[in-house]
């Protein structure tokens, strides 16, 4: 793909072919076939040929030697060489040499081998990762480009007779737009009408658009909660879920067979009907589905909301006035839609963290709210604090997303079963790393809870699907995700929203706070705490780190964890659970890079994954206290606590070694 500068394009003969060539700073391409010319690109596929300039093959001569030399000494690694030079000489990425000379000029290697050293991949959330104008391992026009043509051919091999449909949705991030008309000109380009939200939209919404619509795929450009500098592209199949095997691999395959991709003008195809303007007629309809799943009961609550610069407040307000909440506030120092979340402490909207919290709840105070609550820039994910008593000028406190999930477990199984409507088929969704609060939960009802899935929202849309939709309650891990009903396949803000909104006045009505409320809840379950630690690991050296990690958890089994004996290690991608004497035994459940420790005090464990999106290792920390042995509730937390930062203790210490 090339953006010529028309003004400056000029026909010539070379070598007797009629071509057109294109005036860039540094480099003459030369175009041979053309096929056609729209708007500021076009496309020469499949019949190219390149050819440079005396000056532009000495530069790219220079720079392959600039190259070998950084690598020999040691400033560039070779797999960060081998993918320079094939931006340097294919002619795919023609379009990117100048900019990659430049930089192999003015030697910015560890710029180099940060962007280049792999091939950006598909994790559990899809392709993610910084922004760069070049590279491999960075966001931008190609990476971008080659995720929506790979799973353009992906489609049309698998149903090759057609017509193929996509939707495509973005969030509020930096390029993301350009990036949504970029990804809708190619799916276009290869046959596919495109149904494109016009607007910062959610990524429920998009999951909702695909199944509404019966599309076959969809792409939705956010980067979550990372920091500004990050953006992505999801990518759903017709089910309206992420990727997941075969489908994901077999994408991955034709992503990294793309040489070349075609992108047809955006407002030409808006303007013949290839693009689809649906954002009203979604809105509404996502609004419908919504309300399919609002709780009866009393509304006297004060609510504070944050989109946190993302789009929630598109979905969230409206949802939360419909079902009867209206004295909610928008927190305006967070309303304003904007990639660089100038106003959330360090710029990174994540509601997991309580920092998001600090100026809301200061606000809080002051106006008597009952209920804060945040949603990360693309509003698939929830947080939430809450004033530890009814005193909305008393301490606030917020919640993890575990304590959020079983505060919502409880409230929908409650209320079905106080109406007759539970099963012995019904059930929940959590995965390996969510609390088994929710075994203990779903148990008491009568349901049942598959919790054996991996980690990412898309393992429990598979369970959702493979178990049969009708007899799905409630699903949610804990990053704060949380799904009901069959109407999308993906982790959904604002129904997360409305319904600890109903849950929060439906207590207040009761006498008592949310968090009163949970402290009832350990009383009838047992105490149950979790910790999360992350390990960044940033850069090419990074993965080298992880992986090392990773292995020293397999081979170096500490015999202590936070004052407890460890008993045993469960090593899902071995299949095999370990005991502290050597013992082995094969391990049931899904492959993947995660591992357990046990202690010999059940309930009590810790977890390590490598991220399958950004550059770091999670560990997640799990302590319990069961019924019978609360003496004081008070004493519990305060012992596990205590027991937590035990184990997080132990495992920095590993992380140190390596």
């Amino acid at each position: 793909m090339f953006r010529p500068d028309l003004e400056s394009g000029l026909a010539r003969v070379v070598q007797g072919e009629p071509t057109l060539l294109v005036n860039s700073p540094s480099i003459d391409a030369i175009a041979v076939g053309l096929n056609h010319l729209a708007g500021n690109r076009f496309s020469i596929a499949p019949f190219l040929m390149i050819s440079m300039s005396e000056n532009s093959s000495h530069d790219l001569e220079t720079c392959q030697g600039l190259v070998d030399q950084a690598v020999s000494r040691g400033q560039l690694t070779p797999s960060a060489a081998e993918n320079i030079r094939t931006w340097l000489t294919d002619a795919g990425y023609q379009e990117y040499v100048s900019q990659l000379v430049d930089h192999v000029k003015q030697g910015k290697w560890q710029v180099l081998d940060d962007v280049f050293w792999t091939v950006i991949p598909f994790g559990t959330g899809g392709r993610r990762g910084r922004m760069y104008p070049i590279g491999s391992n960075a966001i931008n026009d190609r990476t971008i480009g080659e995720s929506a043509q790979g799973l353009a051919e992906y489609v049309r091999q698998v149903k090759p007779d057609g017509p193929w449909s996509a939707a495509i949705a973005y969030d509020t991030r930096h390029r993301s737009r350009e990036f949504a008309e970029l990804c809708a000109g190619i799916l276009v380009a290869n046959g596919f009408r495109v149904f494109f939200i016009d607007d910062y939209r959610s990524t429920p919404e998009l999951s909702f658009l695909i199944r509404w619509k019966g599309c076959d795929c969809g792409l939705m450009v956010t980067a979550s909660h990372n920091p500004p500098s990050d953006n992505a592209v999801k990518v759903y199949w017709s089910s309206g879920a992420q990727l997941i095997p075969p489908h994901d691999q077999a994408v991955i395959e034709q992503v990294n067979q793309v040489q070349q991709f075609e992108v047809t003008d955006f407002e030409a195809a808006v303007q013949n009907g290839s693009i689809v303007f649906c954002r009203e007629e979604t809105d509404r309809a996502f609004l419908q589905a919504h309300l399919q799943h609002s709780m009866a009961g009393p509304r006297d609550l004060k609510i504070i909301y944050s989109p946190l610069h993302g789009v929630g407040e598109y979905n969230v307000k409206s949802l939360l006035n419909e079902v009867g909440f209206h004295d909610t506030e928008i927190y305006e120092p967070h309303r304003r839609p904007d990639g660089d979340f100038p106003n959330v402490p360090g710029h990174v909207s994540n509601p997991e963290n309580a920092e998001v919290f600090s100026q809301i709840i200061d606000h809080a105070r002051q106006v008597k709210a009952d209920l804060i609550m945040a949603s990360d820039p693309d509003c698939d994910r929830l947080g939430a604090a809450a004033p530890l008593t009814l005193d909305p000028a008393g301490p606030w406190k917020t919640f993890n997303g575990n304590q959020l999930g079983v505060l919502l477990a409880e409230f929908l199984l409650a209320d079905r079963a106080a109406r007759g409507q539970l099963t012995p088929q019904q059930f929940l969704v959590t995965t390996l790393v969510t609390t088994r609060m929710a075994n203990r939960i779903a148990q008491a009802y009568g349901v049942r809870c598959f919790s054996d899935n991996l980690v990412g929202f898309k393992w429990i849309c598979d369970v959702i699907d493979r178990q049969g939709p009708d007899d799905f309650l409630f699903g949610f891990e804990e990053s704060h995700g949380y799904l009901v009903g069959q109407y999308c396949r993906d982790k959904d803000g604002a129904v997360a929203c409305m319904l600890m909104s109903q849950l929060a006045a439906r207590v207040k009505s009761e006498g008592l706070s949310l968090h009163q409320y949970l402290d009832q809840l350990y009383l009838k379950y047992g105490y149950y705490v979790e910790g999360l630690a992350t390990i960044q690991m940033e850069g090419s050296d990074g993965m080298r780190r992880m992986s090392a990690l990773m292995d020293k958890f397999r081979t170096a089994m500490p015999e202590r964890l936070g004052g407890l004996n460890v008993a045993s290690r469960r090593d899902y991608l071995h299949g095999v659970t370990v005991t502290a004497s050597g013992d082995e035994e094969p391990l049931a459940g899904p492959t993947y890079n995660l591992v357990f420790l046990d202690t010999d005090v059940p309930g009590n464990y810790v977890a390590a994954r490598p991220s399958g999106t950004e550059p770091k290792v999670k560990f997640y920390l799990f302590a319990h206290v069961p019924p019978d042995g609360l003496g004081d509730l008070a004493v519990a937390k305060r012992e596990m606590a205590e027991r937590i930062n035990g184990f997080q203790t132990t495992l920095q210490e590993l992380a140190d070694s390596v």
